[in-house]
């Protein structure tokens, strides 16, 4: 009785049935399958290590640009106060800020623009500290007012005066966790604004 490989082995000619490679294949497909499985676990191992060594860059490098003077500040601040004009009468102001911190902290540029019904006012800085001394420029848009900042500070406590041919004003910048509060003394323009702001 001819076996039903010796039959294939002579239709082929070749010695090897047909059979023979289709089997040898389903079980390398086998084979592929299982080590894939065996490997999947120590890919997503590898994968999640991965991410937290970058998430972990990313944190530290992020703490390390906070370390600086105005470290905290950054943000988006909203919230109100009051101006006081040269004829003594008050006026409430709503008040928008945004805090840019950069050179490892040790920079801000800062933007603070408050309105009332009838007064208006559009601040921008930009300062620079280094060891507990801060120096910079200011603006004031609505009036085409430029001149240079100068003072000291550090640990959300700040004081500074800025100078404006014809202008003089004190600025005072306390920033206490979400909360940022500003004080504007001038001896002309307006007497004094005083702002409480939340960061957003």
């Amino acid at each position: 009785m001819v076996s039903l490989a010796a039959m294939l082995d002579r239709e082929n000619g070749t010695g090897h049935p047909r059979v023979y490679p289709a089997a040898g294949a389903g079980k390398l497909r086998g084979s592929n399958a299982s080590r894939t499985r065996r490997f999947l676990p120590a890919i997503r191992r590898l994968l999640i290590g991965i991410v937290a060594l970058l998430g972990a860059a990313v944190f530290g490098s992020s703490t390390y640009a906070q370390s600086g003077a105005f470290a905290g500040m950054a943000g988006v601040w909203a919230g109100s106060g009051v101006v006081t004009l040269d004829d003594g009468s008050t006026e409430r102001i709503r008040c928008r800020a945004t805090d840019a911190v950069g050179a490892g902290g040790n920079g801000l540029n800062l933007t603070l623009l408050c309105a009332s019904d009838s007064y208006r006012f559009d601040l921008t800085g930009n300062v620079i500290a280094q060891g507990g001394q801060l120096e910079g420029t200011w603006g004031e848009s609505s009036r085409g007012l430029r001149g240079n900042l100068r003072g000291r500070g550090a640990n959300g406590n700040f004081q500074v005066i800025a100078t404006a041919p014809g202008l003089t004003a004190n600025l005072s910048l306390t920033t206490r966790g979400n909360r940022q509060s500003i004080v504007i003394r001038s001896e002309s323009g307006f007497r004094n604004a005083s702002i409480s702001l939340s960061r957003r």
